[in-house]
């Protein structure tokens, strides 16, 4: 199906207006960029001495810097990994509960998952920190902070898949069930992965939000990649310019992580259509 199918195709007054609205809004971009830079540069924001340490090799600082912002960074992938592992299996098997849940126990499984989505993620992580360590679970700062991010996040995964499952026709299970798989066969080897794979999307997205959301270890004293960062703008006072870089970081991580996404959803598309095989034609003799 083409476009011009679903609406009608540009004439030339509409290609004009058009090339017209966005050569201005181009130029409007540029003009606030170039208000910027001047502003910054007043300023004294793009100096070598603020940028340098940062972005020269050949500072004297550079090594040290990024040695520092490097640990700071393992610290908040290895952060974001665990809760992303977590969340997932955690959020699955939130998912799974509630929908084969019995009606006499499903409210307690639905309350949980409404209690802690309605709960700020900085509020769980700051009470995974204060609580636990009162009921003797001293453990690394670390945990306090991947506790706090799977409480939330698990129940909007859980929810995800939900979602997933419930979009499926019903034949899909049905026909599983016809062929005598058990329930635990059929969510298992069925509708499991149609709803990952229908939800692909979603479940990437918010494994984006987890990411970016490590960065609240700090109010834990979590030595992550803001917190490190925290600790250059002290030495080298120089904000705008390490919050900048820090911030690319994230979106090179995130990006990374979305790529992969397509990849993998493109390999199942492909994996898919390549299962598919045309019926071979059954020679079935002549009539007589």
């Amino acid at each position: 199906m083409t476009n011009s199918v679903l609406y009608e195709a540009p004439g030339p007054v509409a290609k004009r207006r058009g090339l017209v609205v966005s050569v201005v809004v181009g130029a409007l971009l540029l003009a606030l960029l170039a208000w910027v830079l001047v502003t910054l540069g007043t300023n004294g924001q793009l100096t070598v001495d603020k940028w340098g340490p940062l972005i020269d090799p050949t500072n004297g600082t550079f090594t040290a810097l990024w040695s520092l912002l490097g640990a700071g960074l393992g610290n908040t992938l290895l952060a974001a990994v665990l809760a992303m592992a977590l969340s997932l299996a955690i959020g699955t098997l939130l998912a799974v509960s509630r929908v084969v849940a019995a009606p006499w126990y499903r409210w307690a499984v639905v309350g949980l998952v409404e209690l802690l989505r309605g709960v700020p993620v900085v509020i769980a992580v700051f009470f995974a920190s204060r609580v636990l360590p009162s009921f003797g679970l001293d453990m690394p700062v670390m945990w306090y902070l991947v506790i706090g991010l799977t409480a939330y996040n698990s129940v909007i995964i859980a929810e995800i898949v939900r979602a997933g499952i419930m979009s499926l026709p019903r034949g899909q299970s049905e026909a599983a069930y016809a062929i005598g798989l058990r329930r635990s066969q059929v969510l298992r080897t069925v509708v499991l992965p149609q709803a990952f794979r229908a939800m692909l999307p979603a479940l990437i997205s918010q494994l984006v939000v987890i990411v970016k959301d490590t960065s609240l270890g700090f109010i834990i004293s979590y030595v992550d990649l803001v917190r490190q960062g925290q600790i250059v703008i002290q030495n080298l006072n120089n904000p705008i310019q390490t919050y900048f870089v820090i911030g690319v970081v994230f979106v090179l991580i995130n990006y990374a992580l979305s790529r992969a996404a397509v990849f993998t959803e493109r390999r199942l598309s492909q994996g898919r259509k390549g299962g598919l095989t045309a019926p071979s034609a059954v020679e079935t003799g002549r009539a007589v």
